[in-house]
């Protein structure tokens, strides 16, 4: 698989590194949660580049190896939409991971002629995190018990990804009410304390087209502790 790296200019003199496979299929952006950076998709950028795909990632501001710049206030929705115009892409699908998945919504409440489809994972959206969530260490917040107990080299991966990460600055856009012409797919781990699978349900009733999952043994990271289940339900997803 070739990848090729970008230094994508973004407003008020930012930066966003992005990297591409290239190719001329259907181009999928994956938007990375808060706790990482690009360097998150290991699991997903040769699967889904060997499925005949375009297949890019990118840092949000002021994480790994994109600069935040020093004019305008941050506008995530607005990056996003400067790196496909750089990268020549007129329609795409795109992928959000916890917050990623608010950029990700917010891309196509603003632009939805933009996009193919829209998939959602681990996002809890506009729905408030639970205040016992944000006293846990970092690895009992984003990966689930048993990914924890069963998997260390796993974790260590992930940590490594997290700790180079940096933070994303970017602050969360505004969620209008979902109205979407276009098909959603919502995922999350069994063992999420910000989406767990209750509120899975409640944000699946909110669109009109979506399709939801939940991932056994997986907790806020279910594409990086579950590859082998969230991979395929993707895949399915982005050829229906």
């Amino acid at each position: 698989m070739v990848m090729t790296e970008h230094r994508v200019p973004v407003s008020g003199n930012g930066s966003l590194w992005c990297w591409d496979t290239g190719g001329s299929g259907p181009p999928v952006i994956l938007l990375h949660p808060h706790s990482g950076s690009g360097e998150s998709w290991p699991y997903q950028r040769p699967v889904l580049a060997a499925a005949g795909h375009r297949v890019i990632g990118y840092s949000r501001r002021g994480a790994r190896g994109s600069a935040v710049g020093t004019g305008a206030a941050v506008d995530d929705v607005a990056d996003l939409s400067a790196l496909a115009d750089q990268l020549g892409l007129a329609a795409f699908h795109v992928v959000g991971a916890a917050a990623g998945g608010r950029i990700a919504l917010a891309h196509a409440l603003a632009h939805p002629g933009r996009l193919l489809g829209l998939t959602l994972s681990g996002s809890a959206l506009d729905l408030p995190v639970p205040d016992a969530v944000a006293h846990l260490p970092v690895e009992s917040r984003e990966l689930g018990p048993a990914y924890r107990a069963g998997n260390p080299d796993g974790v260590a991966a992930w940590r490594a990804v997290h700790d180079r990460a940096g933070t994303a600055i970017g602050p969360p856009p505004p969620l209008p009410p979902e109205a979407l012409a276009l098909p959603v797919l919502l995922i999350t781990g069994d063992a999420d304390p910000y989406c767990p699978p209750s509120r899975l349900r409640r944000l699946e009733r909110r669109f009109a087209d979506a399709e939801a999952h939940i991932v056994a043994e997986a907790g806020h990271n279910p594409h990086w502790e579950r590859p082998d289940v969230w991979n395929p339900l993707l895949l399915r997803f982005l050829s229906g």
